[in-house]
């Protein structure tokens, strides 16, 4: 089994959350399995409304090489954010040149699954993310837009089942084997 789950939409939403609670769901199986965690909290130029092309091209080319070099390591790469947020934050302060368009509609060919994390509630502090519910909600449109545009097939969770939605996702992605019993088991 070869899988690239990617979890996207805008920041303070619950994507890390559930990349981290569906990595765990796979390891109980047994499943080879890693993250491309988001690649933005370590980019070394503005990021959030004071990104620019060099921070987003910074992004978007980490995003890639950490998906590929996942992907050669593991049977399943889980990633918390996918091109297509990362281009929103561009698209939404830049107009993106052709040729990361080109790149970023070629790309969205290589995830097997992806998710549409709604806003459930406004962003929170945490040193990197802005807390701009204005903001927040500017680049959730960009994200829808960009979905359309490039005709990306998308699975969407919704806010009224938050408390599902770990067992929607993996409903969603096919059945896996059941976890493996602990050694120490009650009898």
């Amino acid at each position: 089994m070869k899988l690239k789950i990617a979890f996207v939409g805008t920041h303070g939403v619950g994507k890390t959350t559930l990349c981290y609670e569906l990595a765990a769901w796979m390891k109980k199986r047994e499943v080879r399995v890693d993250m491309v965690r988001e690649v933005a909290r370590r980019c070394p130029l503005p990021i959030n409304r004071e990104t620019t092309l060099d921070a987003q091209s910074w992004i978007l080319h980490a995003q890639i090489a950490e998906e590929i070099q996942l992907s050669g390591e593991q049977d399943v790469v889980i990633c918390d954010r996918s091109v297509i947020d990362n281009y929103a934050y561009l698209a939404y302060r830049l107009p993106p040149p052709a040729i990361l368009d080109d790149l970023v509609r070629h790309w969205m060919r290589t995830y097997t699954h992806l998710f549409k994390v709604p806003i459930v509630d406004a962003p929170s502090f945490d040193g990197v993310r802005d807390t701009s519910r204005e903001f927040q909600m500017a680049i959730d449109r960009e994200v829808e837009r960009l979905l359309a545009r490039f005709g990306a097939e998308v699975h969407r969770l919704l806010p009224e089942e938050r408390a599902r939605w770990i067992d929607i996702v993996a409903e969603r992605i096919g059945a896996l084997p059941a976890p493996q019993m602990g050694l120490f088991a009650a009898e």
